[in-house]
């Protein structure tokens, strides 16, 4: 009997045609016949909601693995045992309330006062070693108003500007050629013709040189392409369409929150199955936003100086739980999208949490931490000293190595965090 190998294709393959350009996801097909299969990248997605998140919704009572899952957790049941709640931990002299989004990811001490000068964040300080290995070294996005604000900062602590529009970063990922070919490639978008029309018959000739575990791959990248792309045309045809005419005073909310958030993940996700890129970070000012969200009327940042007034408490936890349901959904992208055995959410670490700990009243202490996926031992509450807290940068340390990189330090780390264990 004689074995006959597969044919293999390049590890950086693309489909082009009409200006359209894809990056493909990892296939087996992208590894030498006869060779021992790689282990699949780590990866990281880091998150933070600037207006902090109430912790009587989300901090469990009990620690260890026998907690009750909170109003918040509960919308991430199916996940239990993929995440972990960090409690009691937050950046030595960081203060400055609402300046502490400029310390997130780098715990830069003293934000907000006039010798202040900020490091490097945690997504750069991984960029500059393994960001090579992809066609972006990050990607740095936000949600909200307008504005470019980013948490990712270079070795000299400037700002790398965080893209605020789904539209241009779909753009940049999936679309290349001249400036003509790219308008036209939009203009098919608007018109209901996907990218992958533009690329179809690349793709089923490509589609009969793999086996049926890529095939199913390869299907279920391209769903999801149509899906951020039907969200995108939804989203540029409410910038066409002409607005009603009232006769009240302006109303400045025009965004969506919670539509653009669900876009962000979308392409995050998209980003990373099709290793565009290891590195992303997200910046979500909820600052103005209250349309489109059930129960929600006031405006997100007054809610947040909510002075324990029941009527504002109540709109401020559906807020944040429609906030939570998102990130449900891109934690079930992240375990649906399959790869080497295993899912995008076992190599992906998701870092969702606040600058504030208590957005009431600009505290910065115990800070609302949650880590999902990404390889380590999850399904767990660690709850450390709410007094006198642990160093959040230990964290950043465990997930720095997690990724691979021979660090023992990060920022004012003083070692790994306790409790937290690799699989």
């Amino acid at each position: 009997m004689f074995y006959i190998p597969r044919p293999s294709l390049p590890r950086r393959t693309f489909i082009q045609a009409a200006g359209a350009l894809l990056a493909l996801p990892l296939l087996e097909a992208m590894r030498p016949a006869f060779a021992k299969a790689p282990e699949a990248p780590r990866r990281l997605f880091a998150v933070c909601t600037n207006l902090g998140i109430l912790e009587r919704h989300f901090i469990p009572a009990e620690t260890g693995v026998d907690y009750k899952l909170t109003p918040y957790l509960e919308t991430l049941g199916d996940f239990r045992n993929q995440f972990t709640v960090i409690s009691g931990t937050s950046h030595p002299g960081v203060t400055g309330g609402h300046s502490a989004e400029l310390s997130f990811l780098t715990a830069a001490p003293h934000p907000g006062t006039a010798s202040f000068r900020n490091s490097i964040s945690l997504d750069q300080y991984a960029a500059e070693r393994i960001g090579h290995h992809t066609r972006f070294s990050s990607l740095s996005l936000m949600v909200a108003k307008n504005g470019s604000q980013s948490l990712s900062f270079g070795g000299s602590g400037v700002m790398i500007p965080a893209e605020n529009s789904p539209a241009q970063v779909f753009k940049s990922l999936f679309v290349s050629g001249d400036a003509a070919s790219v308008e036209r490639q939009v203009q098919q978008l608007r018109t209901g013709r996907s990218i992958l029309d533009s690329v179809s018959e690349r793709a089923a000739a490509l589609q009969k040189q793999l086996g049926n575990y890529d095939r199913d791959r390869i299907d279920q990248y391209f769903t999801s392409v149509r899906e951020v792309e039907k969200r995108l045309v939804v989203a540029e045809e409410w910038e066409r369409k002409p607005k009603p005419q009232v006769d009240v005073a302006p109303i400045k909310n025009e965004e969506y929150l919670l539509e653009k958030l669900a876009a962000m993940y979308s392409i995050a996700q998209l980003a990373l199955s099709t290793d565009s890129t290891r590195l992303v970070t997200l910046m979500v000012r909820t600052d103005g936003f209250s349309q489109h969200i059930p129960g929600v009327g006031l405006e997100a940042h007054n809610l947040s100086h909510h002075v324990n007034r029941p009527e504002a408490l109540e709109q401020l936890k559906n807020l944040e739980r429609a906030q939570f349901l998102q990130l449900a959904a891109l934690l079930g992208k992240l375990r649906d999208s399959k790869e080497e055995g295993g899912t995008l959410l076992d190599r992906t670490q998701v870092l969702y949490g606040s600058n504030l700990g208590n957005a009431n009243n600009h505290d910065t202490s115990n800070m609302p931490i949650l880590l999902a996926g990404g390889g380590f031992k999850h399904g767990q509450h660690l709850a450390f000293d709410k007094a006198k807290n642990h160093p959040l940068p230990n964290l950043f340390v465990s997930m720095l190595q997690r990724l691979g990189l021979e660090t023992s330090s990060f920022a004012s780390s003083t070692g790994r965090l306790p409790g937290l264990e690799m699989v």
